[in-house]
This record gives C-alpha cells, structure tokens and sequence, in this order.
C-alpha cells in the first residue's frame, strides 16, 4: 500500500538562474515512492508574480501538497495561500518575514570571496556570470554540469528581490530546512538565522549551494522526511 493518501503532490520550485531541470536527479526518485510530482515554471519577472505562476501549479493538483523552494523560491513557496499545502522544504534557500524583501535577507551577512558580483542590465534582470557556476552556485558540481547550468540559465528581475514579502506560510505550517554549510552564494550563518526563526527542522550538512546537483539523495531525504511526517496516513492521523 502507498505510504501516502491518493493525489499527494510534490511540488519542486527552482531558484534564480534555472528552470525546473535542476531538479531531473531528484523527480523519479519521488516519483518512485508515490508520489506526484511537478516541476513549478515560474517566470521570475516579481515576486507576486512568481507566487501566481506556483499557485497555478498547485491547481494542477487535488490532494495534499509539500511545496520545496531551492535559494531564491524559498520567498515564493512561503507567498502561497493554499490550505492543501501541509509543509515546506527548503534547499538552502531564502526566508523573507513579513515586509522584508529578498535582497535584505540575502545580503544580511558577508558573502564568500567565491560569490560572483551580480549587476542588473539594461532591462532590470540580472544574469549569472558563467564562471559563476564553477566557483559559487554548484562549486562541487562537475564541469559538465555547470557548463550546462550556464547555457541554459534564465535570468531574474530586480523586481523579484526588492519587493517586501507578505507574512510567510512557514508561520503556521512546519517546515523543514536543509542547510548547505558550504554555500557560496547564501552564507551558512544566514541559512542558520532563517531556519532558526522560521522554527525549520533542519538537516546540516557540508554541501554546496546546489545540492540537487551534487547531493541528491539529501535532497530526496528531507523532502520525504516532510512528506511522511505532513502527508502520510500515519503522519495525518498524528
């Protein structure tokens, strides 16, 4: 018997400078265990906007829903009023509280000497050098792999990190956090502050900013951690 009730979704969310193909290591084996899963488009053009596009996804869903945010989609995830949403999974990603914007958080504490200097364009999106890949975003990530990630990233509006978050679903739903403690692009120390606040429970371990790529299988872990505990009969019951 499936661990979890019928129609249980997860839904995978990528962060800026990506589509939902970092997630290609993680989705059959989700899928494996039962559960439905989606990778959410989101066209990070504002932050509003980005939660519209995760809320027309969860219409693609009927029954209960752990929503997973990697890096920047941690403010989109925790912008979603959804009541089927039981849980949230965040992969080393990003907390606004209410009224804070992206930007503030991401800049609370020193960034690594690896971390790129991102500068918008002339159109107000900002783009990810390609050398920032190999040294920040997926630093422990194959030369195949980020050479792709470069190739195929998407760029993200400064719309997206400077508008202020609405109150934050992680206030009333639990939330799980996997905490990347070699993270070149999210200081570990501010991953620790919003998993603290946000009363995340959180798995530690030495990881790059893109675990998806290099460590999957924790990645996996923790997103069935929160799906037993938030979406399995059992965990319903409890």
């Amino acid at each position: 018997m499936n661990a979890f009730p019928k129609d249980s979704a997860v839904i995978l969310v990528h962060g800026a400078w990506a589509d939902g193909s970092c997630w290609r290591n993680v989705i059959l084996p989700l899928q494996q265990r039962g559960l439905h899963v989606i990778c959410a488009p989101i066209p990070m053009t504002s932050l509003t906007n980005d939660a519209t596009a995760l809320n027309w996804a969860l219409e693609r869903t009927s029954g209960p829903v752990v929503l997973v945010g990697h890096a920047y989609s941690g403010a989109v995830i925790a912008a979603v009023r959804e009541d089927r949403v039981k849980s949230l999974v965040y992969i080393a990603a990003l907390a606004p509280d209410e009224g804070e914007t992206v930007a503030k958080v991401f800049y609370r504490d020193t960034p690594h000497p690896e971390a790129p200097k991102l500068v918008p364009d002339s159109n107000g999106f900002i783009w990810m050098p390609d050398d920032g890949f190999r040294r920040a975003v997926a630093h422990k990530a194959s030369a195949d792999q980020t050479s792709v990630a470069a190739t195929v990233q998407r760029p993200i509006a400064v719309r997206c990190i400077q508008e202020a978050a609405p109150t934050p679903a992680w206030r009333t739903k639990p939330s799980w956090f996997l905490l990347a403690e070699e993270d070149r692009m999210i200081n570990p120390k501010t991953q620790r502050f919003m998993a603290e606040r946000m009363g995340a429970r959180v798995q530690s371990h030495s990881i790059d900013h893109s675990p998806m790529y290099t460590e999957p299988n924790l990645v996996i872990d923790v997103i069935l951690e929160a799906a037993r505990q938030t979406l399995s009969r059992q965990g319903l019951r409890g």
